[in-house]
């Protein structure tokens, strides 16, 4: 039996007869020739039946098989510059059909609208497009852990039910908690600003909720999110971590994602202009920079996505905005102790219009300010007693950030819409499949 291979690793066989066990993507014929394009999870490529090289009788059944029919395929394998999706095609000798699909599969190789895509995300996941945005987000994920257990971060899973908002009330998931109400996470940073307490330097990495009522091209009720945190850091130095983050997720992309970018079309120029240092602004010249850019947004007021999308055009490199007024902001940001009008924040916005992907900064770490905080938000002092006692036993300046995964993605792959940047979308009227 010929040995069983993956289409990612087909180049090292060129000249050998393998197996390949996966389904059909779609099929051709012309004459005396078949052409079979071949998928199996790790990648595409084509084969070509010879009706001189098979018997008759499964050429002639070749003819008739379905979109998606999983099959066993043995033949040589060649190489191919002419061949479509990878420069090698394998010479079909042989054909085993595991199982035909019992009726017409829906995601044919035509047209088809969102809506009817997004009915059928579990099958449309199969198709080059998406498997390559998944592979992207695979590269991503794998360069945000390396990041951080490479600087010696110590990961703290953060957990999902929470007694009370990080952000906004407004924003969250309730849910029944045995006797009581618990409600789904916003954000894992006060749980990494106990852990940065007990090992210094933590990250979390995991899924976060928001309940707005939001139908924008940014927006997820259900997104991953990996949120840092460092003891004795202040906004500078959380700016640096920020910025040598970003670039590091720009050029992991870059070096190990060539041909997903390219089966996406991305135009890679705009990623490969990123260098550090990033452009750092305020945000009253930000504000400065989008009125002056046709912008219509009002001094104090946070930034909407058509402000965000000025200032990512403004620059052809990540730019970020800090001090934000400090009345917009959470609860837990740290004032400025030059100015207690604004908060010490930083807001990263990506180029090209892809909006904000990192939100940080200080976090106050004197309990009496805090506590003062959490009232003037009409937070429940109970629910933050544990948060509080971080600040009781041993505080110290910490700060840290969120970078939002879809968002990274998308910007990255260069997606209109963070709908396509997760297996699985969540959003106000998306919760199947």
């Amino acid at each position: 039996m010929a040995e069983h291979v993956y289409i990612e690793d087909i180049a090292d066989h060129v000249g050998e007869t393998v197996t390949i066990k996966g389904w059909l993507y779609n099929m051709r014929s012309s004459g005396k020739l078949h052409f079979l394009e071949l998928r199996d999870g790790t990648g595409f490529m084509q084969g070509v039946m010879f009706k001189g090289d098979v018997d008759e009788e499964l050429f002639d059944k070749t003819n008739y098989l379905r979109q998606e029919t999983s099959i066993i395929v043995t033949g040589t394998v060649k190489e191919d510059e002419r061949a479509p999706f990878i420069p090698f095609e394998m010479g079909i000798s042989d054909i085993e059909v595991v199982a035909e699909p019992t009726q017409e599969y829906p995601v044919t190789h035509k047209e088809h609208g969102v809506a009817f895509l997004m009915e059928n995300r579990h099958l449309w996941m199969r198709t080059p497009r998406q498997v390559a945005i998944m592979k992207v987000r695979h590269e991503i994920i794998k360069a945000i852990r390396g990041f951080f257990d490479d600087r010696k971060f110590q990961l703290v899973d953060a957990p999902i039910f929470t007694p009370a908002a990080v952000e906004g009330t407004t924003t969250l998931f309730e849910t029944e908690y045995f006797s009581q109400k618990a409600y789904l996470t916003q954000s894992g940073q006060l749980y990494m600003e106990a852990g940065a307490m007990a090992f210094g330097k933590v990250y979390c990495f995991g899924p976060t909720f928001r309940a707005e009522k939001s139908k924008t091209r940014r927006h997820l009720t259900e997104f991953w999110m990996v949120e840092p945190e460092v003891a004795y850091m202040e906004l500078d130095e959380d700016m640096d971590l920020a910025e040598a983050f970003v670039q590091h997720i720009v050029s992991h992309v870059l070096e190990h994602c060539k041909d997903e970018l390219e089966t996406l079309e991305r135009d890679t120029a705009p990623l490969e202009k990123i260098a550090q240092p990033f452009p750092r602004i305020s945000y009253d010249e930000a504000v400065e920079i989008i009125k002056e850019n046709g912008g219509d947004i009002e001094y104090g007021a946070d930034f909407g996505a058509p402000d965000e999308t000025i200032l990512g055009e403004h620059f052809d490199t990540p730019v970020m905005v800090h001090r934000y007024p400090a009345d917009i902001k959470a609860f837990y940001m740290r004032k400025d102790p030059n100015d207690e009008t604004k908060a010490l924040c930083v807001d990263v916005i990506a180029p090209e219009g892809y909006g904000e992907i990192i939100g940080g900064g200080e976090r106050e770490w004197d309990v009496e300010k805090l506590e003062k905080s959490i009232e003037e938000h009409n937070l429940p002092m109970e629910a933050f007693e544990w948060y509080l006692d971080v600040r009781r036993y041993g505080s110290v300046p910490h700060a840290g950030f969120g970078l939002g995964l879809e968002r990274t993605v998308a910007w990255m792959c260069g997606l209109h819409h963070v709908r396509e940047t997760i297996p699985f979308p969540r959003m106000m009227d998306k919760i199947i499949p």
